[in-house]
Order: C-alpha cells, then sequence, then structure tokens
C-alpha cells in the first residue's frame, strides 16, 4: 500500500482517471452499439445517423488515449463499409 504523500496522492488520481476512462469506454461501445442496432433494423438511414454521431466519439477515444488510434480507425472503418454495404443503391 502506499505510504508516501506523493504515492497516496497518485492512487487518487489513478482512481479518478480509471473512472473517466470506464465512463468513455462505456460510452463509445453505447454508440457503436446503436450503429449496429440500426444496421440490424436495415434502416440505412438510421444507421448513417448513428455512424456520424459514434465517429466522433470513438476518435475522441483513441485521442485520449482510451482506444489506440489504429483500433479506433479499424471500427470505425468496419462500421462505415457496413453501412455503405446497406444503403440503397
Amino acid at each position: 500500500m502506499a505510504n508516501t504523500p506523493s504515492a497516496k496522492k497518485r492512487v487518487r488520481q489513478i482512481e479518478k482517471r480509471t473512472a473517466v476512462n470506464a465512463a468513455r469506454k462505456s460510452r463509445i461501445r453505447t454508440f457503436i452499439r446503436k450503429v449496429e442496432d440500426a444496421i440490424r433494423s436495415g434502416d440505412s438511414e438510421a444507421a448513417l445517423a448513428a455512424l456520424r454521431a459514434a465517429q466522433p466519439e470513438i476518435m475522441r477515444g483513441a485521442a485520449k488515449g482510451v482506444l489506440h488510434a489504429n483500433t479506433a480507425s479499424r471500427k470505425v472503418s468496419r462500421l462505415a463499409h457496413r453501412v455503405k454495404v446497406m444503403a440503397p443503391a
């Protein structure tokens, strides 16, 4: 257990940061789930709107260090491809 004042402070900071990161990850997963639900329902307009809302949220997670940049790009790319495929010709 932390004994020095600086170590105790680091523990407090880590707890706060962990809570913020967990909330951010949960928010990202929620946005991704909305896109996937819209894709499953077959509504291309809703899927496109959900993707447009999810993309900045995913990239913000990468910018904040919650997700790796390549992971975020991969998720956005795969979602965009799935939305594009279902769009009317």
